[in-house]
């Protein structure tokens, strides 16, 4: 594991963000070691939904034909329910995207770790980050790690990864400045549901309130209550909260689970605003949901994430200042559309007009993103399907 040793680049987070950075950096041919506290194919908190730009890059990365082996279910139309007004907006193909993807947690973060120890990373799980370590002129040179076992690991790099998520340790240590950050947020209840007789995906919103059921795999659909925070605090009853939610969105969903309960517990996300943190500094980087974090409720994460890993690990091959400037300015430039307009979403507050135009506006800023994940593919040879992919273990 490095022990004591050197690493061109310490990854710490091997979900999402860090294992697709990990794996990039891997197939530039730095060095990279990735560490995670949890455990191999545990589960996390997710909207699930991947965007076509995140779709993209999946399926150039050679990672996309596993998951779709594994049954995950190709969304090919989204619903939009503005009150009793219904809009389907129809996926088409277009830069070897067929369709969207909705992939549980436990599958998609387990196969980018895979794909990132198949490109030559090291991946680690049960180590925790104890604390960076500084040069005498301040920069980041590694990081001290305890393993699974409890032993203390001095890890030299010249690069350390914050891959670690909304209260990233590598952001704080690091004294990371916020640039930016949310007024809203909405609380959100979720739960796996099967026997859901929509086609598609569906997001429904009524002034104070918003609901989605997304398909996902094994026959399941994700749905889930969008509501102020306010509506959870007390020790409010989060299933009583959720039905009553799903009644004032949609009537109809809320009396087709009526009699249902879902696979496993309830989960609740209480609600953060959202807020964009400085991208790097001297020996260090952000990636994911610690350098960048806006409200689930346009469900963007995770394709903003896959984007920022490969604007990361392209800046990480070049080694440059100006390299790790570009990838600042970049995600920046990206992200500040995105995450107002998710903003100011959150906020509940809107009319069905209102909201309608807040749409189109995302809309906007998702056709800009993926014209940018395009250009970083074009010359890049596609990874051949199963080339990466080999798990030991698939869970669900």
């Amino acid at each position: 594991m490095f022990a004591h040793g050197s690493c061109d680049a310490l990854v710490v987070g091997a979900r999402c963000a860090g294992a697709a950075t990990a794996m990039l950096m891997a197939r530039a041919g730095l060095r990279v070691l990735v560490i995670d506290r949890a455990g191999y194919g545990t589960d996390t908190i997710s909207t699930h939904a991947v965007m076509r730009g995140g779709v993209l890059q999946l399926h150039r990365w050679g990672v996309l034909p596993h998951l779709l082996e594994m049954g995950t279910p190709a969304v090919r139309e989204t619903t939009f329910h503005y009150g009793d007004e219904a809009v389907t907006v129809a996926i088409r193909p277009a830069n070897g995207v067929e369709a969207l993807y909705a992939p549980r947690r436990t599958l998609l973060d387990r196969t980018l770790v895979d794909a990132a120890r198949n490109s030559g990373a090291v991946v680690r799980h049960g180590c925790s980050l104890v604390g960076l370590t500084f040069n005498s002129d301040g920069r980041v040179c590694g990081a001290k790690v305890r393993d699974a076992a409890g032993n203390d690991l001095a890890i030299a790099a010249d690069l350390v990864v914050g891959a670690d998520g909304i209260g990233s340790s590598v952001a704080r240590l690091a004294g990371a400045q916020t640039m930016r950050e949310g007024r809203h947020a909405t609380a959100v209840v979720f739960g796996y549901f099967r026997g859901i007789a929509l086609k598609g995906s569906h997001w429904w919103f009524r002034p104070g309130v918003s609901a989605g059921a997304i398909p996902t795999n094994r026959g399941r659909h994700c749905i889930f209550a969008a509501m102020p925070p306010t509506h959870l605090r007390g020790g409010a009853d989060r299933m009583a909260a959720f039905r009553m939610v799903l009644r004032e969105a949609d009537p109809a969903l809320a009396a087709s689970i009526a009699d249902s309960e879902p696979d496993e517990p309830l989960c609740v996300f209480a609600g953060r605003k959202g807020f964009l943190r400085q991208a790097f500094g001297p020996g260090w980087a952000l990636v994911g949901d610690a350098g960048y974090f806006k409200d689930p409720l346009t469900a963007h994460g995770i394709t903003d994430a896959l984007r920022d890993a490969e604007l990361l690990a392209n800046a990480a091959a070049t080694g440059t200042e100006a390299g790790f400037a570009d990838y600042a300015m970049t995600r920046d430039a990206l992200s500040m559309p995105l995450f107002e307009v998710s903003d100011a979403i959150a906020g509940l507050d809107w009319d069905l007009d209102q909201i309608k135009s807040l749409h189109q506006t995302l809309n906007v800023a998702m056709k800009r993103e993926v014209e940018h994940v395009v250009s970083l593919g074009e010359g890049a040879a596609t990874v051949p399907s199963g080339k990466f992919i080999k798990l030991e273990e698939e869970v669900l």
